[in-house]
């Protein structure tokens, strides 16, 4: 098994059967599993960060509160041939948040976005769009979460992480 599946197993896990899981009690019964993209070695990129005026921003949210972040940089990469560049975040704790949409927002994955982990490495930033995930808000209510701004609206699709949960 790979490290992915690994993953994805163990969260498929936590989501049926933590009591902090976002899904419904009602909907944990029948839970079999988060819809995925299949594996894509071409959307996993090492990246430097191009660094820019430091600034806080606020963002909206879902429930409609506001969330503050301080945007640090951009990270330029390629989707087969076209170039995209995503703005990196970080929140007061310290840790990164890379919000996005895509051409996939709303049709295969969720229409608010999805977010994805970043680590930093020997000065490069990973962004393994293989782990971009949904926020708990496409799974319950109850959640506020941090919508992506329009400058991390791709214009192509990234087809790999997670899909929509609901149909």
């Amino acid at each position: 098994m790979s490290e992915l599946e690994e993953f994805r197993q163990r969260k498929d896990l936590l989501f049926k059967e933590n009591p902090q899981s976002p899904l419904p009690l009602e909907e944990k019964e029948k839970f079999s599993g988060l819809k995925y993209y299949p594996l894509n070695p071409d959307l996993k990129f090492g990246v430097p960060l191009e660094k820019t005026v430091e600034e806080n921003l606020e963002f909206e949210t879902s429930s409609g509160e506001r969330k503050v972040y301080k945007k640090i940089g951009g990270l330029n990469f390629k989707v087969g041939e076209t170039a995209a560049k995503l703005t990196l975040y970080q929140a007061e704790s310290g840790s990164f948040f890379l919000p996005f949409r895509d051409a996939t927002s709303g049709q295969e994955t969720y229409g608010a976005g999805r977010y994805l982990e970043v680590k930093e490495e020997n000065g490069n930033f990973e962004l393994d769009f293989n782990y971009a995930y949904n926020p708990y808000c496409a799974y319950g209510s109850g959640y506020s979460c941090p919508l992506p701004p329009m400058e991390n609206w791709l214009k192509v699709p990234i087809a790999a992480g997670e899909k929509k949960y609901y149909e």
